[in-house]
């Protein structure tokens, strides 16, 4: 027994540092992988129409409105098959160039309506308004 205590602890030793080593590693780690997961850029633009850049327009024609469904789709109301849609909203035009309306309804997901509006688009009617 050394000391006044009666017990010999050996000798004293130095708190040890920690290492910042694995943080600085866990860091970059993350670093790649968000680096990795994350996107650079757009992959594909909608052009989607405000109805002339925000000025008001006269309306001009019949109503053209595109409701859009999980499982349907609907002109003015009237349920209308997918292979119908181009002719039933075409022969509601003035002109070539007017405005078609799409809302989306009741958990139509962006995916229905994008395919809504790829169909428009090849069917010859450019105009779309989206609204909610």
């Amino acid at each position: 027994m050394s000391g006044t205590t009666g017990f010999d602890l050996g000798p004293r030793r130095h708190p040890r540092r920690m290492s910042l080593t694995p943080m600085i590693d866990v860091v970059f780690l993350l670093l790649i992988f968000f680096m990795l997961a994350s996107r650079f850029g757009t992959d594909a633009v909608l052009p989607i129409s405000g109805g002339a850049e925000g000025t008001g327009t006269d309306w001009q024609g019949a109503p053209r409105l595109v409701d859009v469904r999980p499982q349907a789709l609907s002109v003015n109301g009237v349920e209308t098959a997918p292979g119908s849609l181009v002719a039933g909203v075409a022969a509601l035009m003035p002109q070539p160039d007017a405005a078609v309306i799409l809302r989306p309804r009741d958990g139509a997901d962006l995916q229905r309506l994008v395919g809504v509006m790829d169909l428009l688009r090849d069917g010859g009617i450019p105009n779309l308004i989206l609204i909610e």
